[in-house]
């Protein structure tokens, strides 16, 4: 009877201690994700590390709270000691094992040390891109511009060759490439370009002191090429990120379609000559 007692008892702390592990870690967890939200939105710190962290945290707390619970079962403490008897067989298999996993964490870690990208930053990668959620112990999660999360291992990210929108300079250069006719006004529609990207309010100024000093022109347009059936124009319009960029790129398409419209600009298309050959007569054959 008393030996059913005592299982008992083992049992219950075991449970005990599994139950307010996974408590501790919603606890912690949950806490934290408060502290970050409030350092990212009020203090505008970058959340990269407080997220690594937090996931690191959490892992801590499970692993020691399992480990606390094994050790208090005497019949899973033996079969702990006797596994830690061939501790090299062991460890040899779970490298094996685990060498994805272990090198997903050591990419993550580089990742938040190195910060090749940080949260909240938009990036391209291979032909995916959207803005860094989330940098776990295992993956990057990104979220692309129809709100899915993409999820990459860190090891293959860290091995990529990344686009980073915002790395250091978050200013964005949008090119707006419009295609006239040959027989068009150019300097006409250099200058209705201009005006619309100087009239855009997501449009600012990138120059230096020194630049502006040394004349640079503020919203640049010229002739980059001659098209097949169109004079290609561009110009550069700069906006403090991706994003307003991509806006303003389509207000300017819009606004500058309408005003080539207005103004006798014409937008050619594409011309096909299409020559018919005379017919051969028709007869037998001699």
């Amino acid at each position: 009877m008393k030996a059913f007692l005592d299982s008992i008892e083992y049992v219950a702390i075991f449970t005990g201690i599994i139950v307010a592990t996974v408590v501790l870690a919603y606890l912690f967890n949950r806490f934290f994700k408060r502290l970050i939200r409030r350092s990212t939105q009020e203090m505008k710190n970058d959340p990269t590390n407080y997220l690594f962290t937090r996931h690191a945290i959490v892992l801590l707390i499970y692993i020691v709270g399992i480990s606390i619970a094994i050790y208090m079962m005497p019949n899973l403490r033996a079969l702990a000691s006797s596994l830690l008897a061939g501790a090299g067989i062991l460890a040899v298999a779970v490298g094996f094992a685990s060498q994805h996993a272990l090198s997903n964490i050591i990419s993550g870690f580089f990742i938040v040390v190195f910060k090749p990208f940080r949260v909240n930053e938009r990036i391209w990668i291979r032909d995916m891109d959207g803005i860094i959620e989330d940098i776990t112990l295992r993956h990057t999660v990104i979220r692309n511009f129809e709100n899915k999360r993409i999820i990459i291992p860190n090891a293959l990210i860290s091995d990529e060759i990344i686009i980073n929108a915002d790395f250091q300079d978050g200013k964005i250069c949008q090119w707006i490439e419009v295609g006239i006719a040959f027989d068009a006004d150019i300097t006409k529609a250099k200058k209705i370009i201009k005006e619309e990207m100087l009239n855009h309010p997501l449009f600012i100024d990138p120059r230096t002191d020194r630049e502006k000093t040394q004349g640079h022109d503020l919203a640049a347009v010229k002739v980059i090429r001659l098209d097949e059936s169109a004079v290609r124009l561009r110009g550069w319009a700069w906006a403090n990120n991706a994003a307003d960029a991509f806006d303003m790129a389509c207000d300017l398409y819009e606004s500058i379609k309408i005003r080539f419209d207005e103004e006798g600009v014409e937008i050619p298309f594409p011309h096909r000559t299409v020559v018919y050959k005379n017919e051969r007569p028709t007869g037998k054959p001699k």
